[in-house]
C-alpha cells in the first residue's frame, strides 16, 4: 500500500547561489518548510527584495525508504524554478513556482546509508516562466509541504502532471447519480471503484466499464448544502490491494445565462464574492493549515459564495476547504500581464498541472486561461494565439467546465481577445483609478447592449484603504478607510440590480506582498483589501459586504478607527442585514434608523469632549467612542504615496 511520510522538518537553508560542490550544512541557517527568504522583503519600499538562487538541503536517513517499492519525491509547491539532486545528481528540474511535482528517487538512493538532498530554488527574472511582470510579490521557496511516498511496483500514476492518477466526472441524471473514473496507471492491476456517502455508508454502484451509476443523487449545492462523497479507488494486483487514492468529490450541474447570470443545479446563483491571494503579513507565502482556514472562515463569514484564487494555482487544501465550504471557484494560471514569445510551453504545463491536479474539486466551475495579457507594450497576435491555444487546450481536457479570463480595463468591449472564452470578466476600477463610480453604469450597460448574448462579469474591482487614514470629506484617491467603504456601497447596490453579471469578485479579500509598490508609509503591501495584511484586523468595508451577502444578524458602527474628530457633528453610519436599529447616544435613547440599502445614518452632535455610542437591534448590539479635538488629527492623513510601481516598469 502506498505510505506517505512529511518530511518539512529539519532542513538547512543557504541564501547564495553556490556551486553544489561548495555547499555546506554548517553555513546554513537551520529552518523547517515551508519557507521563503521573501516574507520581509518590500517592506522598505523594494530596496531588500532578493530574486535569485538560494538551495535547501536535508539528510535523509536510509530507513525513510523501502528498497522494494518506487520511492518519490514530493514538492506541494517551490516558486518558481527547483533543481532536485539527491547525493549530488540531478533528479529533476521544474519550472511552475505554484503546482505539485514528483521525483522518481529509487535510482539515486542509497539504502543503507544516509542520503542527501539538495534543492536549486530560482525565482530570478527570466523570460519563459510565468509570471515574471504582476502586482504581487514572487516570493522564492518552498513554501508547501514536502513528502516521501512509498508506492508498489504497480500504482497509480504519480508522474501524470502531479496529479492523484485518477480522473472523476461526476455527472446527473434525473435522480441518478453518474460517474465516470479515469484512472492512470503503472504497471498491471485491476482498478477498483467505491463511493461513500456523507455517512461513510457505502454507495451501491452500477457498473459500465469506466462508468458508475447509483440511485437518489444528493447534490452539491453550494454554501447551504455542500454535500460531498468519498471516492475510493483501489488498485488489485493478484488479489491485493497494491495502491489507492480517495477524495471528495460532488454532483452538481452549473450554466451561465446571459441575462440572469450563474445558474448552480438549475436555480439561479448570484456569484458575489471576493479574490484571494496566498500570503500574509511576515509570514509571506509559506502558510500553514491554519492559516488557510482562517481564511476560509472569515471569507465564510462574511457571505461571500465565491472566490477568485488568484493569480496561480493554490494549495490544494484550500480548494478542499472550499469543497466543504460550498464556495464557487475561478482558479487560473498565472499568464499574467506580459506575454512573454518564450513560454509557451511554460504555459501548457502549468495549465495540464492545474486541471489535472485540481480537477476532482466540484468547488471549481471555471479555468482561468489569462489575466490583463494586454496590459504591457509588446502585446502581439501570439498572445491572442497563446489564448486560443490555452482556451482549447481546457476544453479538450475537460468539456465540463467554462473557461473564462480577466480582461484589461484598457481592453476595449471590442478587443478579439476577449470574445476567445466561454465567458469574460474584466478588471474594473471606476472610482479608484479612474474617477467617478457612475463609470460603471456606463460601462456595463454599453457592454450588455453591444453583446446581449455575452456573459460578463467583474473579476477586479477596488479600493485602497490604510486603517490609520481617514477624512471628513473622503474622496478617491485618498486611501482612506472611509472611502473604501463608500465605494464599496456604492458598487454593491449597482450589482444589485444587473442580474446579468455571472459574477463579481472583489479585489482584495485581503491586503497583500507587492514589492514593487511604496504606498502611504507602508511599502511592499497592495490594501486594497477588506482585511489588513495580517488577516486580523477587518476594515468597514468588510462590513457593508457582509450586510448584502450574509444571512447572520448584525449591527456594526463604521468609522471607529477615526475615534478623533475635529468637527462639532458628523454623519454616523451604522451597517446592518437587520431592517432598523435603536440609536444610544451617551446612555440616552435618541431614535429608531431605518436600514435603507443595508445603511443607517444619524447626524450626532457633540455636546461635550466625548460620545458614547450605541446600536442595537433586539439582541444584537455594538458601541464606539469617538473624541472632541481642536484640529484635524494629522495622522489621519496620507503624507507619502508612489504610484510609479515597479512592476509596470
Amino acid at each position: 500500500m502506498r505510505e506517505i511520510v512529511n518530511i518539512n522538518f529539519g532542513w538547512v537553508f543557504v541564501k547564495s547561489n553556490e556551486s553544489l560542490e561548495n555547499l555546506s550544512f554548517e553555513k546554513g541557517e537551520k529552518i523547517n518548510i515551508p519557507h521563503t527568504w521573501n516574507n520581509l522583503d518590500g517592506q522598505d519600499g523594494g530596496n531588500n527584495y532578493y530574486r535569485g538562487t538560494c538551495w535547501y538541503l536535508k539528510k535523509l536517513d536510509a530507513s525513510l525508504f523501502d528498497s522494494k517499492k518506487v520511492n518519490y519525491l514530493e514538492f506541494k509547491g517551490v516558486n518558481s524554478s527547483a533543481k532536485v539532486y539527491l547525493n549530488g545528481k540531478l533528479v529533476k528540474e521544474h519550472h511552475g513556482g505554484y503546482s505539485t511535482f514528483r521525483c522518481n528517487i529509487s535510482d539515486f538512493l542509497s539504502f543503507d546509508k544516509e542520503n542527501i538532498l539538495a534543492v536549486a530554488v530560482d525565482n530570478s527574472e527570466n523570460d519563459f516562466v510565468y509570471p515574471q511582470k504582476a502586482d504581487f510579490t514572487f516570493y522564492g521557496g518552498i513554501y508547501r509541504d514536502v513528502n516521501v511516498i512509498k508506492v508498489d511496483q504497480n500504482h497509480f500514476d504519480l508522474d501524470y502532471y502531479g496529479s492523484l492518477g485518477i480522473k472523476a466526472t461526476p455527472k446527473i441524471d434525473g435522480d441518478k447519480g453518474i460517474l465516470d473514473v479515469r484512472a492512470y496507471v503503472v504497471g498491471e492491476g485491476q482498478v477498483v471503484v467505491s463511493l461513500y456517502d456523507k455517512e461513510n455508508n457505502k454507495v451501491e454502484l452500477k457498473e459500465a466499464g469506466n462508468t458508475y451509476v447509483f440511485d437518489n443523487v444528493h447534490l452539491w449545492n453550494g454554501r447551504s448544502d455542500p454535500y460531498l462523497y468519498k471516492l475510493s479507488v483501489e488498485l488489485i494486483k493478484d488479489n491485493k490491494v497494491v495502491d489507492n487514492v480517495a477524495q471528495n468529490i460532488g454532483f452538481r450541474t452549473f450554466h451561465v445565462d446571459p441575462k440572469k447570470g450563474f445558474y448552480l443545479n438549475g436555480k439561479q446563483y448570484k456569484l458575489r464574492g471576493v479574490c484571494r491571494h496566498q500570503d500574509r503579513k511576515d509570514i509571506g507565502n509559506a502558510l500553514l493549515k491554519e492559516h488557510h482556514e482562517e481564511d476560509i472562515d472569515m471569507i465564510f463569514d462574511i457571505g461571500a459564495n465565491t472566490i477568485r484564487l488568484a493569480h496561480y494555482q493554490q494549495d490544494d487544501y484550500i480548494l478542499d476547504l472550499c469543497d466543504k465550504y460550498g464556495f464557487i471557484v475561478w482558479v487560473e494560471i498565472p499568464y499574467i500581464s506580459k506575454h512573454m514569445n518564450n513560454g509557451r510551453a511554460n504555459l501548457i504545463s502549468q495549465m495540464k498541472e492545474l486541471i489535472y491536479q485540481q480537477y476532482n474539486h466540484p468547488s471549481i466551475v471555471v479555468w482561468g486561461i489569462s489575466n490583463e495579457i494586454t496590459m504591457f507594450k509588446g502585446f502581439k497576435k501570439e498572445a491572442i494565439e497563446d489564448n486560443k491555444m490555452l482556451n482549447d487546450l481546457c476544453h479538450e481536457i475537460d468539456p465540463t467546465r467554462l473557461t473564462t479570463m480577466a480582461c484589461f480595463a484598457m481592453c476595449g468591449p471590442f478587443n478579439k481577445i476577449a470574445k476567445i472564452t466561454d465567458v469574460v470578466s474584466w478588471n474594473l476600477y471606476f472610482g479608484w483609478y479612474v474617477p467617478f463610480k457612475v463609470l460603471n453604469k456606463l460601462w456595463f450597460g454599453f457592454y450588455h447592449f453591444a453583446h446581449p448574448k455575452r456573459c460578463v462579469g467583474l473579476s477586479e474591482y477596488g479600493a485602497e484603504a490604510m486603517l490609520n487614514l481617514h477624512s471628513n470629506s473622503p474622496r478617491v484617491g485618498d486611501s482612506t478607510e472611509d472611502y473604501q467603504a463608500s465605494y464599496h456601497e456604492y458598487m454593491l447596490r449597482f450589482f444589485a440590480k444587473r442580474d446579468y453579471l455571472w459574477a463579481t469578485h472583489i479585489w482584495n479579500m485581503f491586503d497583500f506582498g507587492s514589492d514593487g509598490r511604496n504606498h502611504g508609509g507602508d511599502p511592499g503591501v497592495n490594501h486594497k483589501g477588506l482585511v489588513d495584511f495580517t488577516h486580523k484586523i477587518k476594515k468597514d468595508s468588510y462590513y457593508i459586504c457582509k450586510a448584502y451577502w450574509s444571512d447572520d444578524p448584525f449591527v456594526y458602527i463604521t468609522g471607529k478607527r477615526f475615534k478623533n474628530r475635529n468637527k462639532k457633528s458628523f454623519i454616523l453610519k451604522i451597517y446592518s442585514n437587520k431592517d432598523c436599529v435603536d440609536l444610544f447616544v451617551n446612555d440616552s435613547f435618541i431614535k429608531n434608523l431605518k436600514v435603507k440599502n443595508h445603511v443607517a445614518k444619524y447626524k450626532v452632535k457633540f455636546d461635550g469632549d466625548t460620545l458614547n455610542i450605541k446600536v442595537t437591534s433586539e439582541n444584537l448590539i455594538d458601541s464606539a467612542i469617538f473624541k472632541k479635538v481642536d484640529k484635524f488629527d494629522e495622522n489621519y492623513k496620507l503624507h507619502s504615496q508612489s504610484n510609479n510601481y515597479s512592476w509596470e516598469k
